[in-house]
């Protein structure tokens, strides 16, 4: 596979983490991630609506306390929680705690009420949201040898790869439980641990509450066969290179992540449950008010964006409970 004569040579997962939140790294452009791709978030004000709309489900299901968290994971330049303040009615805002969570520093201007952290606050009373952070959580690669064992794939800074080791140990029991490999060479398999750990750990930061993780994902009977990890620049997809110009994603295995009593279901499913439907306002509505019959469709074309099949609306949920009950409806 390798074409180089150098030894500077690493798995995936530090290379990517050094690619990613290093000094210099792609998550510390003050761009931010919307330099370089459309998350949900850009691409619609009613992401963030149905958002505020679900922690007002979590308030009734926590019985209103007198203080409630939002903790915007990943927060990027703070665009969800922004908007997640703005779409709260008067009562619920002034009980809200706002949290980013973010490595890059705070943006000028982000409204004061937002609290900006490197981790999220232990002692959540609310609603954790992660929109599009696992997928950024750095993992292993592994890709099966002409014998039919499973190695850890190497890369250099420039992105050309060669076998190392076979996998083995904790890594090896993830694969053989979540992602097994067949012994056909070239197969390959993101060890998604690391994920598995960031999330229980984001979890236990809540007491009582909801934790919900939005990613790219497949699960169990659909994993790819040649894995899915690529990259991003200047909102085109291009190759996984770890020098810091591009960002370095691979999709989630989500049903890994989840806990017991957490459910799956498609971004679709979860955005109508909250309110979003993506159906044309009526004709008749254009003839008696023109005005609000643009503003409604420009509104279900954005609906319709948001859930749609082959796009943002395949998106995985992960809903994790905590001490109350499921507020999108019972699991099953």
């Amino acid at each position: 596979m390798s074409s180089g004569t150098t030894d500077e040579w690493h798995g995936w997962r530090a290379a990517t983490q050094a690619a990613l939140y290093g000094p210099g790294g792609f998550y510390r452009g003050p761009e931010g991630p919307v330099g370089h791709f459309r998350t949900s978030v850009h691409a619609s004000p009613l992401f963030a609506r149905a958002v505020a709309r679900l922690l007002g489900r979590v308030d009734e299901a926590l019985g209103r306390p007198a203080t409630l968290d939002f903790v915007d994971m990943a927060a990027g330049r703070g665009e969800l929680v922004t908007g997640v303040l703005a779409a709260l009615p008067a009562d619920l805002t002034a009980r809200t705690r706002a949290y980013a969570v973010e490595i890059a520093d705070r943006p000028e201007g982000l409204d004061h009420r937002i609290e900006w952290l490197t981790e999220p606050p232990r002692g959540i009373t609310g609603l954790l949201f992660a929109n599009e952070w696992l997928d950024n959580v750095p993992v292993e690669v592994a890709e099966v040898d002409s014998a039919g064992v499973a190695r850890q794939v190497l890369v250099r800074e420039d992105g050309d790869e060669r076998l190392g080791e076979p996998v083995g140990g904790a890594e090896a029991r993830w694969l053989g439980r979540w992602w097994p490999l067949p012994p056909e060479e070239g197969l390959r398999a993101e060890i998604g641990l690391p994920r598995d750990d960031a999330w229980a750990s984001a979890v236990a930061a809540v007491d009582r509450g909801l934790a919900v993780a939005v990613d790219y994902a497949h699960t169990a009977g659909t994993r790819p066969a040649f894995g899915t990890l690529t990259g991003f620049r200047e909102g085109r997809e291009t190759t996984p290179v770890p020098d810091g110009s591009c960002d370095i994603t691979a999709h989630v295995a989500l049903d890994a992540c989840a806990l017991p009593g957490a459910r799956l279901l498609p971004q679709r499913e979860a955005l109508r449950a909250l309110g979003l439907s993506g159906a044309r306002p009526p004709l008749a509505l254009a003839s008696t008010d023109p005005p609000a019959y643009v503003r409604a469709l420009a509104s279900a074309g954005e609906a319709a964006e948001l859930t749609a099949a082959g796009g943002l609306g395949d998106f995985g949920w992960l809903l994790q409970p905590v001490g109350i009950p499921d507020p999108l409806g019972t699991a099953t």
